[in-house]
């Protein structure tokens, strides 16, 4: 079969949609063999910017290894910001951002950037925004003095969460 582009980049982007929606994905190239295999080839920078403009993240897969997925709803890691509304910080805390605290959360001072999208994705009243390096997250608040606020909110997550999965 010969590889060729699909017609427009929305076909395009649905080809990716649905390797990442049924496969374990771990590298752009191993995606790019899988769209190859499809009849759909795409250079590393144009599929690096569909999956941006897609809000893919990489998540830790069942087997530990960092995969590929997109948002799975309102509040999701790679969802819009703001996408999740609500009055009270904990009621619209997400699974999401709960499995993702409970995974990276180790104190109310260290995360990752993963953490601090799905943060920034949720909409969360009490967070302005967040910066991120590779290891530590700074979680900007609302109001000036709500950082413990947030802080133990974030940590009472990450451990209802961690008890769940002991439970399980």
């Amino acid at each position: 079969m010969t590889a060729v582009s699909p017609a427009t980049k929305a076909a395009r982007q649905e080809q990716i949609a649905g390797i990442l929606e049924h496969l374990q994905v771990r590298s752009q190239e191993e995606l790019a063999a899988l769209l190859a295999g499809r009849g759909v080839r795409v250079t590393q920078a144009t599929l690096s910017r569909d999956l941006e403009e897609m809000g893919a993240v990489r998540l830790r897969g069942p087997g530990g290894a960092l995969i590929y997925a997109l948002p799975t709803g309102p509040g999701g890691p790679g969802s819009r910001p703001g996408g999740v509304g609500g009055t009270e910080a904990e009621g619209v805390f997400t699974g999401a951002i709960s499995r993702i605290a409970a995974e990276l959360l180790v104190s109310a001072e260290a995360g990752a950037q993963l953490l601090a999208s799905a943060l920034d994705h949720a909409g969360l009243p009490g967070i302005l925004g967040t910066v991120a390096g590779d290891d530590t997250v700074l979680v900007i608040t609302r109001d000036p003095a709500g950082g413990a606020e947030v802080a133990a909110m974030l940590l009472r997550q990450a451990e209802r969460r961690a008890a769940e999965e002991r439970r399980a």
